[in-house]
């Protein structure tokens, strides 16, 4: 079955950096693009970031401060947070596929100081 993991998150002071990791198995990792969606609190969900087919896209809201990466043999996907702000405070989930079908439980990040 698929599984995904969310890992990372914590508390930190704006202008700070902080690295996420989704551990994923059940599936061909390295078949299926994957995505970083995050929902800050009382909003809806924002998607921030995907990873597939050799490319990578960002929200416009964190274009230059996030990075998105992953390693297949490790069934592994991250998201480097550099230079963090209040607005960033959400829960992060991984989420597979263009089609999203599976998340992960998500992975609570809070900047704040």
């Amino acid at each position: 079955q698929v599984q995904l993991v969310e890992s990372g998150g914590g508390l930190v002071q704006p202008g700070g950096s902080l690295k996420l990791s989704c551990a994923a198995s059940g599936f061909t990792f390295s078949s299926y693009t994957m995505n970083w969606v995050r929902q800050a609190p009382g909003k809806g969900l924002e998607w921030v970031s995907n990873s597939g087919g050799g490319s990578t896209n960002y929200a416009d809201s964190v274009k230059d401060r996030f990075t998105i990466s992953r390693d297949n043999a490790k069934n592994t996907l991250y998201l480097q947070m550099n230079s963090l702000k209040p607005d960033d405070t959400a829960v992060y989930y991984c989420a597979k596929g263009w089609v999203v079908d599976y998340w992960g439980q998500g992975t609570q990040v809070t900047v704040s100081s």
